[in-house]
């Protein structure tokens, strides 16, 4: 049997450790550290220059590291429900350690931080939509007429339309974006879905933030649509959408869809249309449902 020594042992098992680091990705999150005097770092400049540096190293050790999004209130909260000390830095790693399972996360993937950051506040971004989507659709409670869970029933309607919609949609990669007019700001969910051969892959975090999303657009008759583009090789982008009405999906014209993708949601300025691409009227979706009124 080979003999190994204890430092190749540990190196060798330093390689087999996945890591977390909890990034704080702007400069008011960065200051909101800095009241602890065991957060030793000054400027968050030179912070992201040494987290990049740290990462490179363990990427070229082999190791491979998660990049979780830090939020000082959300680490204050945890540290007041856990009785840990805040100013510690064992404290924190607890906390790092815990959102690596809940919070939002990237896999650092050897791109420069410049590119991951807005890519991980992305993934935040997502995960509290659909998070609060979630909890208004939960708090609808059960229909007085007919006494069915709203939310429950939304969510089915919104899955059998998702399904509609791509086993309708041309051969080609969907990106489909769902915007419903909640308050106090309109909630975006994003959905790509790849065609494999015969098989549609959708990304299954994805595809439950769009379901609930436009579940709650369904549950509360709240104004939105839905916008899908399908790219195939050798034929021409295609571009079409609904609008929500009632329990179901109105297709938009060719016109209005051109109109909903060239415009820019922000600032309501109009974007120049490309002109590789067909914006048409939707396939039909088949029996659309009875509308209840809950």
């Amino acid at each position: 049997m080979a003999h190994t020594d204890h430092p190749t042992m540990r190196r060798a098992l330093r390689r087999e450790i996945a890591g977390t680091i909890g990034l704080l990705t702007d400069e008011h999150d960065f200051r909101a550290m800095r009241r602890y005097r065991s957060f030793t770092f000054d400027d968050h400049t030179t912070y992201l220059h040494q987290v990049e540096a740290l990462l490179k190293t363990r990427a070229s050790q082999g190791g491979h590291t998660t990049v979780a999004l830090f939020d000082p209130g959300e680490y204050a909260d945890y540290c007041a429900e856990t009785g840990l000390d805040p100013d510690a830095p064992a404290s924190r790693t607890r906390f790092t350690a815990q959102l690596a399972s809940t919070g939002p996360t990237v896999p650092y993937d050897g791109r420069p931080l410049a590119d991951l950051v807005p890519a991980l506040v992305d993934e935040a971004v997502r995960q509290a939509t659909w998070e609060y989507a979630s909890t208004l659709l939960a708090r609808l409670g059960d229909c007085a007429v007919c006494g069915e869970d709203i939310g429950r029933a939304a969510f089915s309607r919104a899955s059998a339309l998702l399904v509609r919609i791509l086993d309708t949609a041309p051969p080609g990669d969907r990106h489909l974006v769902c915007s419903v007019s909640a308050t106090p700001e309109t909630l975006v969910a994003v959905l790509r879905a790849d065609q494999d051969g015969e098989h549609t892959r959708l990304e299954e975090a994805g595809a439950l933030e769009f379901t609930t999303v436009l579940a709650l657009g369904i549950a509360t008759r709240t104004p939105g649509g839905l916008v899908m583009r399908t790219t195939a090789p050798g034929t021409t982008d295609r571009v079409y959408g609904w609008r929500l009405r009632g329990e179901g999906l109105a297709p938009l014209t060719a016109g209005e869809v051109f109109d909903a993708y060239c415009t820019d949601v922000d600032s309501g300025d109009l974007i120049s249309p490309e002109s590789d691409v067909d914006y048409t009227e939707p396939p039909d979706l088949g029996e659309q449902p009875p509308d209840h009124h809950h």
